[in-house]
């Protein structure tokens, strides 16, 4: 698709575990797809997650987490920058989130977030990205971390294009 102003489109790949259930959560996610189909074409994985048993253990927890881990990998398109949200990642502000996101779009077409299930990604899907994000060291539920991704997307191309944005 080609966009007037920078000739083409950056193309947004969210892949992400689990559905949201909660009707407000997909009415602002909904309303922030809408929102940024002005800035890129943006693509909204969602893949099912694995059912958590009552009694827990490592073994479980990491067969749990390579089930979904290699799941997210086989969503993840070749060319794609590929940039994974954990709690080891860098923070940045918004503005400089708008700067990479600026930046990547000078040497991507694609770039690609990743959200994991409710245990987090294997070590070695986190080491084949380009990068960790991290926007809180708090834990939040994930369908919140994905309003909170297209949040700063929007007002990341706001800031970038020069737009006001103050909610």
């Amino acid at each position: 698709m080609w966009d007037n102003e920078r000739n083409y489109m950056l193309h947004i790949d969210i892949v992400c575990v689990g559905k949201i259930r909660e009707k407000y959560l997909k009415d602002e996610i909904d309303e922030y797809k809408k929102r940024l189909s002005k800035y890129c074409i943006l693509n909204i994985i969602e893949l099912p997650d694995e059912k958590l048993p009552s009694k827990l253990n490592d073994s479980i927890s990491f067969e749990i987490k390579q089930k979904e881990s290699n799941l997210i990998l086989s969503h993840i398109k070749k060319d794609s920058y590929v940039i994974a949200l954990d709690l080891k990642g860098k923070n940045y502000t918004s503005v400089e989130f708008s700067n990479k996101i600026q930046d990547l779009s000078l040497i991507t077409s694609h770039i690609t977030f990743l959200i994991g299930g409710t245990l987090g990604m294997t070590e070695e899907l986190l080491s084949n990205t380009k990068e960790l994000i991290c926007f809180s060291k708090m834990t939040f539920p994930h369908p919140l971390i994905r309003l909170f991704l297209l949040e700063q997307l929007f007002r990341g191309f706001k800031i970038m294009n020069g737009e006001n944005y103050h909610h």
